[in-house]
C-alpha cells in the first residue's frame, strides 16, 4: 500500500471526530491541567444527565485531547480501587477510556480512545461490578467472556486485539459509558433476558469491582 493510500484510510479515521466545544475544553482545562478531574456524581441531576449521555468521537491529534487523557488517568488514580474510567464520568462526552490490564504483567493502566467492540463471545461471566459515578451500588452482572476491540491512540494509530476474563468485563464496563448506559439501569433491563451462568472469575479478581 502506498503512503498516499495510507494518509487516505488514516485521516478518513479522524474524519468522525468533531471538534471539541468550548464548554469541553473549559471542563478539561479547569484548574491545575495536572490534577485530577472531579468524578460526576448519579446523585446530582445536571452531572446524572451527562453520565446518560451518548459521547462523540474523540479526535487523538487535539491537544486538549491529550490532557483529558492525563487527567482522567489521575481522575482513576485518585479512587479507592477503581479499575476503569470513562471520559463522561469527568463531565466530557468523548470515547476515551482507562482500564487496568489485569491480563497483563504489572497490571497496567492503559487508555483507549475510540473504543469499539467489534465482536463478542456467546459465553458470558456472571460476576460482581460497582460504579465509580453511583454510590453505594454493586451488584451481579452478566458480561461476554471474551471480545474483540479496535481502537486508536493519540498517534491516531489503530490497533485490534482480544481481550478475555476481568479485563474483558472492564471494557465492556467503561465502553457501555460511552453510550450512557449505567449498570443500575442494565440490571433493570436484565430482569427480562435470560443467560447461562458461567463461574469464569478468579478469586483474586472478586475484590476489584469498582469502575
Amino acid at each position: 500500500m502506498n503512503k498516499l493510500a495510507i494518509l487516505l484510510i488514516f485521516f478518513t479515521g479522524l474524519s468522525n471526530a468533531q471538534k471539541l466545544t468550548s464548554h469541553e475544553i473549559s471542563i478539561i482545562n479547569q484548574g491545575d491541567v495536572n490534577t485530577a478531574l472531579p468524578i460526576y456524581q448519579t446523585t446530582d441531576s445536571n452531572q446524572h444527565k451527562t453520565l446518560l449521555s451518548i459521547s462523540s468521537e474523540a479526535d487523538p491529534l487535539d491537544p486538549n485531547t491529550a490532557v483529558l487523557v492525563k487527567r482522567m488517568k489521575e481522575s482513576l488514580l485518585s479512587t479507592d480501587g477503581g479499575v476503569g474510567i470513562a471520559a463522561p464520568q469527568v463531565g466530557v462526552n468523548r470515547k476515551i477510556i482507562w482500564v487496568q490490564r489485569f491480563d497483563k504483567e504489572g497490571t497496567p493502566l492503559e487508555y483507549f480512545i475510540n473504543p469499539v467492540i467489534v465482536w463478542r463471545s456467546d459465553l458470558q461471566n456472571l460476576g460482581p461490578e460497582g460504579d465509580l459515578s453511583i454510590p453505594e451500588f454493586r451488584d451481579q452482572f452478566y458480561r461476554s467472556k471474551v471480545i474483540q476491540l479496535e481502537y486508536v491512540d493519540l498517534k491516531g494509530q489503530k490497533y485490534s486485539e482480544i481481550v478475555e476474563g476481568f479485563t474483558a468485563v472492564i471494557f465492556q464496563h467503561e465502553i457501555d459509558h460511552l453510550f450512557g448506559i449505567l449498570i443500575s439501569d442494565k440490571k433493570e433491563k436484565e430482569k427480562n433476558d435470560s443467560y447461562r451462568k458461567v463461574d469464569a472469575y478468579q478469586k483474586s479478581d472478586v475484590n476489584k469491582d469498582r469502575r
